[in-house]
């Protein structure tokens, strides 16, 4: 019984989640839906964690919008294959630990990029803003953006703000309450009512299928496998770390050991899952497996209710789902991006060794005006090379040849 409330509590925080990921990233809504069902539900069944939640996470927004844009929707949904099989053979081989290797700076660098990345690309819905093309490079995205100041919409920006407010007023005041799912409903609701001049996900979209697609196999042909493989590794890469954080959170919170192994199969097979029904990329979440433990939790049945109770609602309460406005998963999003970035943690940062503080710098520099896959490249390279000049390694004896 405690698993089955909680489930259900989870269910409804990832509910708005899910549909605002799937938007940012580029992607139809549905998707969202899809993946949490999916890959939540293979996530529960076969991780290493008794507590984790799975499904879209923030992590892959900047990588999943990028693929979408650079090789369509199919390139996504391929990616997302190739890396589900990654993950697999990363799992069986027992690459778990390595992963666990991953210098911290970097991880903290690249989250703090995301997060700013993911919360510039929600001001354009949060101020009701018309763009006709959002450019997707970060500075050129900003100037857009203040080009079309002009057309700021204060129904939009009320709505977005109070349901912020909202979801940091019912965090305090009753934080066992799924305060994500209230707030947008109720600020959905006042657009609803009063016929405000918002944008909603049925005005943008159109209606939410009520049911989960036919599974297929994605069309692979040796150069489209060529293109996108630098995409799945760098899919696969996020999921592995992803969730053995979450992991290892989840393990300090019930004080429990989980299996790297046989998460990152987990994650190979939900990915996979997920591409079948032409779904996102997933992984464990963080905020959504801490939900789970502080509502109870024990046993991954709470992650198996928590994907059925999303497809039930899917398929009896799909049109409801369409009201939610667009300025209240801006919101959302936005303050889901500032607690990715754990801004309580920024004072630590001031006092770590330079070498690590020049790591994190380089390594959000770059994802936030390059890329991820570079950043990602270049600050596991530079921390490999501090962490072997740290361990004082005498100098080669190697001669240049005589020529």
């Amino acid at each position: 019984m405690a698993d089955l409330a909680a489930g259900i509590s989870v269910a409804m925080v990832a509910l708005p989640l899910s549909l605002a990921i799937a938007i940012a990233s580029g992607a139809d809504p549905a998707t969202g839906l899809v993946t949490a069902i999916v890959a939540g539900f293979l996530i529960s069944l076969l991780g290493g964690s008794r507590v984790q939640i799975g499904g879209p996470t923030g992590a892959f927004i900047v990588v999943v919008f990028a693929v979408i844009a650079d090789h369509g929707y199919d390139g996504l949904v391929i990616a997302t294959f190739m890396a589900g099989l990654i993950l697999l053979v990363a799992g069986f081989l027992r690459a778990g630990r390595l992963i666990q290797l991953v210098p911290e700076p970097v991880i903290n660098g690249f989250t703090i990029g995301i997060a700013i990345i993911i919360a510039t690309s929600q001001l354009m819905d949060l101020f009701g803003l018309t763009v006709a093309q959002v450019p997707a490079e970060f500075f050129g995205k900003l100037k857009a953006l203040w080009a079309a100041k002009a057309g700021l919409s204060i129904p939009a920006l009320l709505i977005g703000g109070l349901t912020m407010a909202l979801i940091v007023g019912l965090k305090r005041a009753a934080p066992r309450l799924p305060g994500l799912i209230i707030a947008v409903a109720v600020t959905s609701a006042i657009v609803a009512i009063f016929g405000l001049p918002v944008d909603t996900i049925q005005s943008r979209f159109g209606d939410l299928p009520r049911g989960l697609p036919a599974p297929a196999i994605p069309s692979l042909n040796m150069e489209r496998i060529g293109e996108l493989l630098p995409s799945a590794f760098v899919i696969a890469f996020l999921a592995g770390v992803e969730s053995l954080l979450s992991a290892m959170v989840a393990d300090r919170m019930i004080a429990g050991r989980h299996r790297s192994n046989a998460e990152l199969i987990a994650q190979g097979a939900a990915n996979l899952g997920s591409a079948l029904f032409g779904g996102l990329p997933a992984t464990g979440a963080i905020a959504r497996t801490a939900t789970n433990i502080r509502a109870g939790g024990k046993t991954p049945v709470a992650g198996l209710v928590h994907a059925m109770t999303i497809l039930i609602v899917m398929l009896i309460a799909a049109p409801l789902a369409g009201y939610m406005a667009m300025p209240a998963l801006a919101g959302l999003l936005i303050l889901t991006a500032w607690n990715m970035s754990e801004p309580h943690r920024w004072p630590e940062y001031l006092h770590e060794r330079r070498s690590d503080q020049f790591l994190l710098v380089v390594t959000l520099v770059l994802t936030v005006v390059a890329d991820l896959t570079v950043a990602i490249g270049v600050g596991v390279a530079l921390g490999l090379a501090i962490r072997l000049r740290r361990r004082l390694i005498p100098p080669s004896d190697w001669k240049p040849p005589q020529r």
